[in-house]
């Protein structure tokens, strides 16, 4: 992998022209050097010159870095969204299935509480849900109902009737149990 360097930014570029200043004394300054250097005949300007044409080239290289780098993130966006797509999919033909499921049990499980007598289908629905009791009460002939609520404990009747009342009461959307 190639490694991108950042361009220096404006303080970095008069850093950078004082350090090349220095070294250019230090040079002269040492008296090592017999023969002019290349550093020793560069000067102020140019360096400021040359840091400002690198400025705009080092920008947009980073720009487009930057941009790369989004088009990418934005690629694994797509295809996480993709994939999280055909889960809902999944999940809808799913949730469809379990309620058509739901429907046609309910409906054969009514069927089967209308089929029994009152004093066998009342232990059962003590053991069930007081919820699916109560629905399932409800969708059973008022006398059969009835004969049912009267075979159960006391106090799941109660329960089951109060849940059955507050279904038909519009006004109220609380589950009393």
């Amino acid at each position: 992998m190639i490694a991108h360097r950042r361009a220096p930014k404006s303080g970095h570029r008069v850093r950078l022209a004082f350090a090349a200043g220095a070294l250019l004394l230090a040079s002269v300054a040492s008296g090592h050097a017999q023969e002019k250097s290349p550093l020793e005949s560069i000067t102020q300007d140019e360096i400021q010159k040359y840091c400002t044409s690198i400025a705009d080239p080092a920008r947009d290289q980073r720009y487009l870095l930057q941009k790369q780098d989004l088009e990418k993130l934005q690629a694994d966006v797509d295809s996480r969204i993709a994939v999280l797509e055909a889960r809902k999919v999944e999940y809808e033909d799913w949730l469809k299935r379990r309620n058509d499921f739901l429907v046609q049990a309910e409906a054969g499980l009514v069927e089967i509480y209308k089929k029994m007598k009152a004093d066998a289908a009342a232990p059962q629905l003590e053991e069930v849900n007081v919820g699916l009791a109560a629905a399932i009460l409800m969708k059973l002939p008022a006398r059969q109902s009835s004969l049912i609520l009267s075979e159960m404990d006391a106090g799941k009747a109660g329960a089951v009737a109060s849940i059955m009342s507050s279904a038909a009461d519009p006004t109220t959307s609380k589950d009393p149990s």
